[in-house]
């Protein structure tokens, strides 16, 4: 007659109860290796799923969705339900925070994102803020993580201040995001101020998610490849750095990914400096030169190039493999390097994650 284990001590026996409700996810950020890893996919609430498209249908315009608990919950829900991801976003946009700063902001039909008046000059002070606009994004917080099943992590996110200033003073976005540029240039003063401004009004907004119950957060860099090594450091390290010490001091412990899009060469040193619990790389870093450079043990996510999600077959196959075999030892995040597209194939989505949970980092 076999001889039954022993119980676990107490402590012994919370712990253990912690590593099995803790989401992958949120183990990985906290610096675990999994085999396989969590997996999500940056704007996997859109325009690919059929069901997103029927809601937009139904209820109106983009910035009535973001601005809508109901919708915007239902939306951050749906590709849970469809594919089971390891990780929820909340649905909603990074120009809430220009919104509750003072700016007009409407979307224009194919053509993508206005605001009003741009700030070419640095006017800040010619805007009237109104935070109780973000009110309602809360609330889909709320609603989110209410109803999101426990093993997945609930992810909330803000734009970093380069990539949200860029837009405020252009009034819209820009291949070159020159108008950004030229101020912080020629004005630097003008242009910190609106920097500060964004850093002050972002820790407030991502503080606001976490006691509404998301997990962890994102900063989305988007246009952070367009500056120089010297203005990277003024424009996307030093105000990434502040928002990460002021959401920590307001919420200790909080987990923060940073995601500076096109930073290739200068990734190490925003890693280092900025002090995020995780690196988000976009599809044109290679995976096993980031594996070598980055600070050992640093959580990473990403990148698939969403255009091989869209070709499909061994194109596929392939740079899912070739992304495994490079973060095999360490903590890794399987994600995309950059927004999944709207033509994207639900199929070929399936098979993403048939073959990032069924394949061992070795295949």
């Amino acid at each position: 007659m076999s001889t039954p284990p022993s119980p676990l001590n107490p402590v012994s026996q919370h712990m253990a109860n912690q590593a099995i409700e803790k989401p992958h996810l949120l183990r990985v950020l906290d610096g675990e290796i999994l085999d396989p890893p969590p997996l999500w996919l940056m704007r996997q609430a859109g325009r690919y799923l059929p069901e997103y498209r029927a809601l937009r249908a139904d209820k109106g315009g983009f910035l009535d969705l973001c601005y809508d608990p109901v919708a915007a919950t239902e939306i951050t829900l749906q590709p849970i339900r469809r594919f089971g991801f390891d990780g929820a976003i909340l649905f909603s946009d990074i120009l809430v925070i220009p919104h509750a700063l003072g700016q007009n902001l409407w979307f224009e039909m194919g053509e993508g994102p206005r605001l009003a008046p741009p700030l070419v000059d640095g006017a800040l002070d010619a805007l009237s803020a109104a935070p109780e606009l973000l009110a309602p994004v809360i609330e889909t917080v709320r609603s989110v993580r209410a109803a999101l099943p426990r093993e997945t992590a609930f992810l909330g996110f803000a734009g970093s201040p380069w990539t949200v200033a860029t837009y405020m003073v252009a009034g819209a976005g820009s291949r070159d995001q020159a108008a950004a540029r030229r101020l912080a240039y020629g004005d630097p003063l003008a242009f910190g101020a609106l920097i500060d401004a964004i850093v002050a009004a972002t820790i407030d907004y991502l503080a606001d998610q976490l006691a509404a119950g998301v997990d962890a957060v994102q900063l989305f860099d988007s246009w952070a490849g367009s500056l120089s090594p010297a203005q990277f450091e003024r424009w996307v390290i030093a105000p990434n750095a502040a928002i990460v010490a002021g959401l920590r001091a307001r919420v200790p412990g909080a987990r923060i990914i940073g995601f500076p899009k096109g930073a290739g060469g200068k990734l190490a040193a925003y890693a280092r400096e900025t002090g995020v619990d995780a690196l988000g790389l976009d599809e044109s870093v290679d995976p096993h030169w980031a594996n070598k450079i980055l600070p050992e043990n640093l959580p990473v996510q990403g990148n698939l190039d969403p255009l091989a999600l869209i070709a499909g077959g061994d194109a596929l196959t392939g740079a899912i493999d070739n992304i495994r075999v490079a973060f095999a030892g360490r903590p890794h995040i399987f994600n995309l390097g950059h927004g999944i597209l709207p033509d994207t194939p639900i199929a070929h989505v399936e098979s993403l994650i048939a073959r990032v949970r069924t394949a061992r980092a070795a295949a």
